[in-house]
């Protein structure tokens, strides 16, 4: 009942999103909660639920020629992960970055060395520093100077390893 519902739901905010202006999608517009015409707070809820989970998602290669993401693109994808910080370089170019603690050098090389078969799987790879106890992950999209989805997604799914 529920799935009928929501492709119901969908079709119509497919077919009314060609009538508004605002966001570029539809989908945008519902994990921002904003009113679609035809949605109701329940769907809004559903599909916020279902496309917030960044891990769940794949790492997209960029091979640049797109811009990087502006602050307010990064503070929205920023709220989908937990802990990461938001830092430029010298050329002003945004990266993501976190600190993780561990009991020993043991531990510390095992989480990285599970980063860097993440990292392989997803084709998107981290600048990582680690040492007795502690790693520190730097993320960003070499291609384009700066941050997309892809960080994002690979940030999500590092959150899951430790």
């Amino acid at each position: 009942m529920i799935i009928f519902l929501l492709l119901a739901f969908l079709q119509t905010a497919i077919y009314n999103s060609f009538l508004t202006s605002g966001h570029s999608s539809v989908v945008e517009r519902l994990v921002a909660n904003e009113k679609v015409v035809g949605s109701s707070p329940i769907a809004r809820s559903i599909i916020r639920s279902v496309m917030t989970d960044l891990s769940e998602k794949k790492c997209i290669p960029c091979e640049g020629g797109i811009p990087s993401f502006d602050l307010s693109e990064i503070h929205k994808y920023l709220k989908k992960v937990d802990g990461w910080d938001v830092k430029t370089d010298d050329n002003k170019a945004y990266y993501l970055i976190k600190d993780f603690k561990f009991e020993d050098f043991k531990k510390s090389q095992e989480f990285v060395n599970k980063i860097g078969d993440l990292a392989e799987v997803e084709g998107h790879h981290p600048d990582i520093w680690f040492g007795w106890g502690y790693a520190k992950i730097k993320i960003f999209t070499h291609a384009i100077k700066g941050l997309h989805e892809s960080d994002f997604v690979l940030a999500a799914k590092i959150d899951k390893i430790n």
